[in-house]
């Protein structure tokens, strides 16, 4: 179950902060089609996470065994947005587009500026 959360928190990060699909505008070609292209988090990036459960146990299977799946990912992405959004509004930002790269981050602060 940690597991699962954690990868959720993860997979929030990343389409917070990071991810990100190009496409070339004449053609159409990904141009984010392999990870040394495509920007994700990885677990070596990862901070630490102290994760805490109520687990409850199903009656449904023997094992009493419950799924997250990406539960996680569910808190960790506006968590995130949020945040960055707090800390940019004394320069007037009221919104961006995700992911909140440092490119997309000064657009935001420049178009506030205008």
């Amino acid at each position: 179950l940690k597991g699962q959360i954690h990868g959720g928190v993860a997979q929030g990060l990343g389409q917070a902060l990071m991810e990100r699909v190009v496409y070339d505008r004449q053609s159409g070609q990904n141009l984010t089609g392999s990870f040394m292209d495509y920007s994700m988090p990885r677990a070596d990036t990862m901070p630490d996470m102290e994760i805490f459960s109520n687990p409850v146990p199903t009656k449904r299977n023997p094992l009493g065994a419950k799924g997250a799946g990406e539960a996680g990912t569910v808190g960790a992405l506006p968590a995130v947005v949020n945040a960055v959004l707090d800390a940019l509004a004394p320069l007037g930002v009221k919104t961006f587009d995700m992911p909140a790269t440092s490119e997309r981050i000064w657009q935001a602060i420049e178009e506030a500026r205008a």
